[in-house]
């Protein structure tokens, strides 16, 4: 394998993952607009536990709204002794991203006055909470259609299933129908799942800014009994989500204008519902012993939300999924090749004529919009085995050591890519004498990066070990290793014919190469 080299030219952008970035502060037009906080509009996202301030900002390069959210804590002296711990568990949460979860994109520490202050960033939900839509629902409706219950309970869980998996687990421990946001178009999103791990962070006399929502009389329903004990854990979120969803089957559970709602009315809104499967569904979730709740993958399987996936929606993860390979409007100039007459789908009977489906049966703007929902995170799949759970760092900054004390240089580790890969595009191309294939290769990361990398190859080199040397440089996601060796394959076989090709390997048949290797570049924009 050649030698590396790489000569980076990167796009800044906005920092703001710690807090000695400049970048990144108000009126600096990157993440709120040129306005200062006290002039945005103060909204309300679902009533978060622990938050001083919230205000609608502006992301001025992507054009979307988001919040801003400010912390404040008197003791500016402790605080400071804990600000790396607080800046690490930051970076851990903005690696977690789930459509179903409110994401975190930056934030950075700062100074108000004589207060320390956390200032984040988080998406923006514009249709509000699940307890105002539930309570908008209620006047016009006596029920919650069991569709619309069971597609939202499988996003919650979905979510749920998704940050019990991480390393260490993430538990919500703060999860009500506040803290549950719906967009317009259905789309649940999981939000306040920071306060947890930030109030675990922190020592007591560092707290008194975080509250809970079990403070709160109105909310107390939603915790378990075992809630803030040493032990408790992910089977407290599958109690919460069973309140969760009991509520939704029911609208509202009645209080009877007491400052908290009580057992009975509990145990009335769980009588009401007419199906058995759903009362037994949430009675499995609501149970007290912790240790007898179901975890929030096995509910995905229980017989009230399974069903067995259409091929369409296996199709359309198939084609997102792999939608890196594709350009980005390939749907479009796909549907502009096909003849419209032609036969999609057949199915034959013995002794019944068949049916058919002709491509001028099907919309293809339904099509789009199917996509981006399952994009989006409408329509997951649950029905296969668990992925391999997010691994979170317990720290992703190393303290710096005195040289002094440091006896032996050692070579310092690359970082290591924490954004996936959207989308590939590859070229080959033969030098001037003919001797030496060039590649250049297109990335394009989830946070819309383009990083665009060339390399001149050596006879040794396989598409394997040239996706491995691209992760241990830091250059893309583990995960992606074996999704850009097969990519890398498929194109050396578009290029080359099969007399150059053995099992993968490019064969020593370009000539001589130069004695300085293989050489890579990189430039991203």
């Amino acid at each position: 394998m050649g030698c590396w080299r790489c000569s980076l030219a990167e796009r800044s952008l906005p920092d703001g993952q710690g807090a000695s970035s400049p970048a990144v502060r108000p009126g600096a037009g990157l993440w709120p607009c040129s306005l200062t906080p006290r002039r945005f509009p103060q909204v309300n996202q679902g009533n978060i536990p622990g938050i001083q301030s919230t205000f609608l900002a502006m992301d001025t390069e992507e054009g979307v709204e988001v919040v801003w959210n400010e912390l404040l804590f008197c003791d500016k002296k402790a605080f400071k002794a804990h600000e790396e711990k607080i800046k690490t568990m930051f970076e851990q949460l903005v690696l977690v991203d789930h459509p179903n979860i409110v994401k975190l994109h930056k934030y950075w520490l700062g100074a108000k006055d004589s207060k320390a202050r956390v200032i984040f960033i988080t998406e923006y939900v514009s249709s509000g909470s699940l307890k105002q839509f539930l309570k908008k629902t209620k006047k016009n409706h006596k029920a919650m259609n069991a569709r619309a219950w069971k597609r939202w309970c499988t996003q919650m869980l979905s979510a749920l299933s998704f940050l019990h998996a991480c390393d260490p687990p993430i538990i919500h421990g703060n999860l009500t129908s506040d803290t549950i946001f719906i967009q317009h178009n259905g789309l649940i999103k999981i939000g306040s799942v920071w306060q947890r791990v930030f109030v675990n962070a922190l020592p007591d006399h560092l707290r008194s800014p975080i509250r809970t929502e079990r403070e709160e009389q109105r909310n107390m329903h939603f915790f378990p009994p075992e809630y803030g004990r040493e032990a408790d854990g992910t089977a407290v979120d599958i109690f919460s989500f069973g309140m969760c969803a009991l509520e939704m089957a029911v609208l509202e559970i009645q209080s009877n204008g007491d400052a908290r709602v009580s057992e009975e009315a509990i145990t009335r809104a769980r009588h009401s519902l007419d199906d058995p499967n759903m009362r037994e569904f949430i009675l499995a979730c609501l149970t007290f012993n912790p240790d007898k709740r179901p975890t929030a993958h096995n509910l995905l399987f229980h017989r009230v939300l399974f069903e067995v996936h259409s091929l369409k929606l296996l199709a359309a993860h198939c084609f997102i999924n792999n939608q890196y390979l594709m350009p980005e409007n390939v749907v479009e100039e796909k549907t502009k090749e096909l003849d419209l007459n032609m036969v999609m789908a057949e199915i034959r009977r013995e002794g019944q004529p068949s049916v058919q489906w002709r491509y001028s049966e099907v919309s293809f703007l339904e099509l789009d919009k199917f996509l981006e929902d399952v994009r989006n995170g409408i329509y997951p799949l649950m029905n296969f085995a668990v992925t391999r759970p997010l691994a979170l760092p317990r720290a992703l900054s190393q303290p710096q050591e005195d040289p002094q004390k440091t006896k032996t240089p050692t070579p310092e580790p690359f970082d290591v890519e924490t954004r996936k890969v959207v989308q590939m595009q590859c070229n080959m191309e033969l030098n001037e004498d003919k001797s030496q294939w060039h590649l250049t290769l297109l990335l394009v990361l989830e946070d819309k990066l383009h990083r665009h990398l060339s390399y001149d190859l050596l006879p040794t080199d396989n598409s394997k070990d040239l996706a491995m040397e691209l992760v241990h440089y830091g250059f893309i996601h583990e995960d992606d290793c074996e999704k850009l060796a097969n990519f890398l394959e498929s194109t050396f076989h578009k290029y080359w014919s099969a007399p150059f090709l053995h099992e993968g390997y490019i064969l020593p048949w370009f000539g001589k190469t130069t004695a300085r290797g293989g050489k890579i570049s990189e430039q991203e924009g």
